[in-house]
């Protein structure tokens, strides 16, 4: 995944920091002060340019990423403030480029020296300090990306949905064959847990467990939430619907199912809704397990993956596409 690559973003400082201590290092190999002064000029301008430039290449190419992760990083962090920010870097970078390599180019002369290295060095600190907000803004937006769970657009994607409490959790760790991956995100303990089934010795599930999502409004939905609804609809081949007819989750059972139709209104692809916590009240006419006890958890895995042999039937039988004449 991407962002884990993601090194830490310097402030503006440490930029002018590390770039001045290397210019002064080359400065004293020179024993002519005019040509030392151009140099360290030069050496200056390079440094800063060549490490903001390499903070922008650090970030992704947004475009290219699968719509869950451009939609998760504009609800995490805002895709235009971050493409902003980066924008920002960018122009500094080539602004600290023409003015370093202006000044470098009048010191040839050996004319006032000193001087004009005195106000390239100010010139040059005030264009980074310009962008030092950015800078900051890029590192906290880093922090927080590189949190985001690995999802495999490859394989084959269970999404479960549901109200808080209702058993998604659960369900994923009873039928994950490793420890699900968990990511927190600040000020909250929630987020996205993905779990992995392997299916013979190439293939393999993903289950995605959706924060609970709860039953208001869009506009009304907090990040975590509307991450979820994300998630749902971008991530899934098939979505699990898990009620809790018990009602323990403290949601009423209306409440649920009023989330289970706006879900449907959401995607084009199948949902499964099961009963969960059966051992304490079920449904007639829906599938049913307990989390709790393991009672049905095999059966609903086993209807889960009839979804996914259609949907390695349907791409088998999907014919190769004609070579386009240019």
């Amino acid at each position: 995944m991407e962002f884990e690559t993601i090194p830490t973003v310097p402030t503006a400082d440490e930029v002018l920091d590390r770039s001045l201590r290397r210019a002064a290092a080359k400065k004293k190999l020179k024993t002519n002060v005019d040509t030392a002064n151009e140099e360290f000029v030069r050496a200056v301008a390079k440094a800063i340019h060549d490490k903001l430039k390499s903070v922008v290449g650090s970030f992704p190419s947004f475009e290219r990423l699968s719509p869950f992760y451009q939609e998760a990083t504009d609800i995490l962090v805002s895709l235009d403030r971050l493409k902003r920010s980066l924008g920002a870097v960018n122009w500094a970078a080539d602004q600290v480029w023409v003015i370093g390599s202006g000044y470098a180019r009048s010191m040839r002369s050996g004319v006032d020296t000193p001087p004009k290295r005195r106000q390239a060095v100010a010139r040059i600190a005030s264009i980074v300090h310009q962008v030092e907000d950015d800078l900051v803004y890029l590192n906290e937006a880093r922090n927080i990306l590189r949190k985001l769970p690995h999802v495999n657009d490859d394989n084959f994607t269970v999404v479960v949905a549901g109200f808080p409490n209702v058993g998604k959790s659960s369900f994923i760790r009873l039928v994950s064959t490793a420890e699900p991956e968990i990511a927190a995100y600040p000020f909250t303990t929630k987020g996205i847990i993905v779990g992995h089934r392997e299916i013979g010795k190439r293939d393999r599930i993903q289950f995605i467990d959706t924060p609970g999502v709860l039953e208001r409004p869009a506009e009304e939905r907090n990040p975590i939430e509307r991450q979820a609804v994300s998630a749902i609809i971008n991530t899934a081949d098939v979505v699990l619907f898990v009620l809790d007819a018990s009602e323990h989750c403290g949601y009423s059972l209306d409440d649920q199912n009023r989330l289970l139709a706006e879900i449907k209104t959401l995607i084009d692809i199948p949902v499964v809704t099961v009963v969960n916590k059966a051992d304490i009240r079920g449904i007639e006419g829906y599938p049913e397990m307990s989390t709790l006890t393991g009672k049905g958890v095999e059966e609903v895995l086993d209807l889960l993956l009839t979804f996914r042999k259609e949907a390695t039937k349907t791409n088998l039988r999907e014919p190769p596409q004609p070579e386009t004449q240019e």
